[in-house]
């Protein structure tokens, strides 16, 4: 192996890529091939008083249609069990599946949707986290409390603490506060999300896909699909770009249900447009820091809310606030450390994943943050820094120890590339030592 170290290797599926010979999903035929297009809701929230697809199913080339009577399993899936394959009764957001129909090429599906009769009685949605929080506020979630998701029944506040906040804040010779937001970001991957779905000859479902975690989405399916995984082949493909949007299922479930039903193969791909509006999304982030810190620049305490925006259903929110809290006080050794998190729902796409997994939002704020200290004790950005980082052994919000600590030598590389001259006493610093 030490012969690869430091080393530029080729990537293994490059050659593919450059020359136009790699074989993505969407590439995937069969003869007789049909193709999903999904009706849509065309409101961000709504009941549904009738839908009435008749006349979508007697359009010449359509195969039928998909609607949640058509599921053999439960109308659920996900990280929290809470997304629906399609939603019957009361849309949560614009572009949410309420049924599909499945025909013998895309333009015939698009003419058969545009004859379905949906009749909704559009209601009042709510878009804004700090809204949705408000004591009459429009439920995203139909017969609940509120927006806000429980991690137990009453408990709608993530909390990790570390040290005495109080106490850290007494010593604290300088106390700064601010208020960061972060917007929606969207993966937008060169490859849509596709799924292609057939019957094998082993009479086992086959569904190929771009899925960034196969295992996970196979146990997700299998309750739809009323199957056990081993009436499943679920393959994994050449992913076109995902950055984490393709950890959720977007395609699977319909083109799965539809080759089940009419027992040949389907394809079912979004459109670009599709993908923009409706697919998961990086959602908005709102931090409130306090920061406590003596005149030499040590930070004693850190006190951190978050706020964030799961859009219409759960997805990999609560994950995310967790993980975002475990890091959002920075790499830096911080004694005293509170950190209270909300997960909120709006009538918006639903949040997830992307690059960086939530780690990244607080590190924004806490780096904005960082700075502000630097500029009000009149010190200089980097030597704040490196007089906070963590050395091994220090302890994390969560109480995790310190191991192999590198933010002292990742900085100093940096201000080498940067061509900036770092003074003697921060390059005698080490992350092995305080």
């Amino acid at each position: 192996m030490t012969e690869y170290v430091g080393q530029s290797m080729p990537r293994y599926n490059g050659i593919g890529q450059v020359t136009g010979t790699a074989r993505y999903v969407d590439d995937i035929q069969f003869p007789g091939m049909l193709y999903v297009k999904v009706l849509r809701s065309p409101v961000h929230k709504g009941t549904i008083r009738n839908l009435d697809l008749s006349a979508v199913a007697k359009t010449t080339g359509v195969a039928g249609v998909l609607t949640a009577d058509d599921i053999p399993g439960q109308n659920a899936y996900g990280f929290y069990g809470d997304s629906q394959v399609f939603n019957p009764k009361q849309p949560r957001f614009k572009g949410e599946p309420i049924a599909a129909v499945v025909a013998v090429d895309e333009d015939t599906a698009m003419e058969a949707l545009a004859k379905a009769k949906l009749d909704i009685e559009e209601q009042t949605p709510v878009f804004d986290m700090f809204e949705a929080l408000k004591p009459n506020a429009p439920l995203v979630r139909p017969g609940t409390a509120n927006n806000l998701f429980e991690y137990a029944p009453g408990k709608t506040t993530f909390v990790i603490k570390l040290g005495d906040i109080e106490k850290g804040f007494q010593e604290a010779d300088h106390v700064i506060e601010g208020t960061y937001k972060e917007g929606m970001q969207d993966h937008c991957p060169m490859e849509p999300h596709v799924s292609v779905a057939r019957i094998d000859d082993a009479d086992r479902l086959e569904i190929y896909t771009h899925s960034q975690c196969l295992n996970v989405h196979l146990g997700f399916l299998c309750p739809v699909f009323n199957l056990p995984q081993s009436k499943i082949n679920y393959i994994g493909g050449r992913c076109g770009g995902g950055f984490g949007g393709k950890n959720d299922i977007h395609c699977d479930h319909i083109a799965g249900l539809a080759a089940l039903k009419f027992r040949k193969p389907v394809k079912f791909r979004f459109t670009r447009k599709e993908d923009l509006a409706y697919s998961t999304k990086r959602g908005p982030w709102v931090f409130e820091y306090k920061t406590g810190f003596k005149s030499d620049g040590r930070i004693v305490a850190s006190h951190i809310r978050e706020f964030h925006d799961s859009g219409a259903y759960t997805g990999l929110s609560p994950y995310c606030i967790e993980k975002c809290g475990m890091f959002a006080s920075g790499p830096y050794a911080v004694p005293n450390i509170l950190v209270e998190a909300q997960v909120i729902y709006t009538n918006k796409p639903v949040s997830s994943s992307m690059r960086g997994f939530a780690v990244l939002n607080g590190q924004v704020a806490m780096e904005t943050q960082m700075s502000r200290i630097a500029e009000q004790l009149g010190l200089d950005p980097w030597e704040l820094r490196f007089i906070n980082a963590w050395r091994d052994g220090d302890m994390g919000a969560s109480r995790y120890v310190v191991q192999g600590a590198g933010a002292i030598e990742a900085m100093r590389k940096c201000a080498e590339l940067a061509g900036i001259q770092l003074p003697a006493k921060l390059m005698e610093m080490n992350s092995r030592r305080r």
